[in-house]
C-alpha cells in the first residue's frame, strides 16, 4: 500500500488507529512500547520499545499478536546480548536458538545467540512487573545442582562426562569437553531463527535405535552446545576402544 499519494490527514488517522491496535497487542505481551511518533511520519514511524528499534509501524501491521511478539523478541534478545558482551557496534548476530529446559524456571524463556565471531551468549526473558526483562544468564558447568535444575535428572549416554570429542554444530565443528548427559526427546535446538543459509552436513556416531542421548558439551566458547548424538564426533583411536557398533552417516 502506497502511502506517499494519500491525504496526510487520512495517513495520520489511520497510523493513529494502528498505534493504539499494536499498543493493546502488546499490553496484552508484556511489552510496553514508546511513544510512537505518527503526527509526523504517518505509518512509516519507527515503533522502539526501551528505544530499539523493532520495525516501522507499516510492517508491524501486516503481522498477527505471535509474529509481532517473535519481531521485538528477537531485537530485545539481540541488543541484551551484544549488550553484555561489550561488542563494537556492528557486530551481528546470526544465529537465535531456544533452549529446551524442565519446568518451571524462574525465567519465561532462554535462548542462545550466536554473533559473527562464533562466541554464545544465553540470554533468560523474565516477565517482571509486567514487563518482559532481558539478561544475560550465566551457566556453571561444573555445578550440577543447575545442570540438574535447568535439564533435568543425569542420564546414562554411549559418552561419559568428561569425555573429550568433537561436534558439528550450525555447521561449525569443535572440540570440546562433554559437562552433562540428556535423555533423547525434542531437540533443545530445534527451532532457529538463522542469518544463515544453505543445507548443513553432520557425520558422527549413529545409534542403532531412537534411544540415543544427547550431549551438553562445553567448547570454551561461550554457552555450552546442546547436541544429539549423532553430531557427536570422537577420534579413530579412543572410537577403537568402544565396544558399541558405530557408522558414519551424512545428512
Amino acid at each position: 500500500m502506497v502511502y506517499s499519494h494519500r491525504n496526510m490527514v487520512e495517513e495520520q488517522k489511520e497510523a493513529a488507529q494502528k498505534v493504539q491496535q499494536i499498543t493493546t497487542i502488546c499490553e496484552g505481551l508484556s511489552i510496553k512500547l514508546d511513544p510512537v511518533d505518527w503526527q509526523n511520519f504517518g505509518m512509516r514511524a519507527g515503533v522502539t520499545v526501551n528505544k530499539i528499534k523493532i520495525a516501522d509501524l507499516i510492517e508491524l501491521t501486516r503481522q498477527d499478536s505471535a509474529s509481532i511478539l517473535r519481531s521485538i523478541q528477537i531485537k530485545l534478545f539481540e541488543h541484551a546480548a551484544l549488550q553484555a558482551m561489550g561488542a563494537r557496534p556492528d557486530l551481528k548476530v546470526l544465529i537465535w536458538s531456544p533452549v529446551d529446559v524442565v519446568q518451571p524456571q524462574a525465567f519465561a524463556s532462554l535462548w542462545i545467540l550466536t554473533v559473527e565471531t562464533n562466541k554464545r551468549i544465553a540470554i533468560a526473558e523474565y516477565i517482571r512487573d509486567g514487563q518482559r526483562i532481558y539478561e544475560q544468564y550465566t551457566l556453571n558447568v561444573n555445578d550440577r545442582q543447575q545442570l540438574t535444575q535447568l535439564f533435568g535428572p543425569l542420564h546414562k549416554g554411549e559418552y561419559h562426562i568428561g569425555d573429550v570429542v568433537t561436534i558439528e554444530d550450525h555447521q561449525q565443528k569443535s572440540a570440546g569437553k562433554i559437562v552433562y548427559v540428556l535423555p533423547a526427546g525434542k531437540e533443545s535446538t530445534s527451532r532457529k531463527y538463522t542469518a544463515r543459509s544453505g543445507s548443513m552436513s553432520m557425520r558422527g556416531k549413529v545409534a542403532t535405535n531412537e534411544v540415543s542421548s544427547r550431549y551438553i558439551v562445553d567448547c570454551q566458547d561461550g554457552f555450552p552446545h546442546m547436541v544429539n548424538q549423532w553430531q557427536v564426533m570422537i577420534e579413530a583411536d579412543d572410537e577403537s576402544k568402544s565396544s558399541s557398533p558405530s557408522s558414519s552417516v551424512s545428512v
